[in-house]
């Protein structure tokens, strides 16, 4: 399908849709095409305009500040993992005896299912989480 800018002969300006450019130069010479205005026949194409599609590039200043972005996060990483106890799958009942008195308050990390997730908050226990990406070294 292609689509066309139209105009008749009284200067009314309007788009037709065709299989191709012959069937519209086909349409128009059997007089099939009518303005939707006025039903002249007499209708002429127009230059359109129109846009041609690239690819988008990021602007430089955001592709600039990739790299910072990356260093950031792997900081957060990097403090998180020297800064708080890792509990590993224990993180729910950890959180769980803090926030009841049992054991000493302290940063924690560690992993947890949807469902201890929603029994924190339920608890009113408040948490957050910080997407890691997966590592070779062995270090946890």
């Amino acid at each position: 399908m292609i689509a066309f800018d139209l105009k008749c002969r009284n200067g009314h300006v309007f788009e037709g849709w065709f299989e191709d450019s012959r069937a519209y130069e086909t349409q128009r010479r059997k007089q099939l095409i009518a303005c939707p205005i006025c039903s002249s026949n007499a209708i002429d194409k127009i230059p359109s305009t129109f846009a041609i599609k690239g690819t988008p590039k990021l602007p430089e200043t955001l592709s600039k500040a990739t790299p910072n972005l990356q260093r950031i996060n792997r900081e957060i990483v990097d403090y998180v993992k020297t800064n708080f106890d890792n509990v590993g799958c224990d993180f729910a009942k950890e959180a769980l005896k803090m926030h009841y008195g049992v054991t000493e308050p302290r940063n924690i990390r560690g992993v947890s299912t949807k469902e201890e997730e929603k029994t924190l908050r339920d608890e009113g226990i408040s948490f957050f989480k910080i997407p890691v990406a997966e590592s070779t070294d062995t270090e946890s």
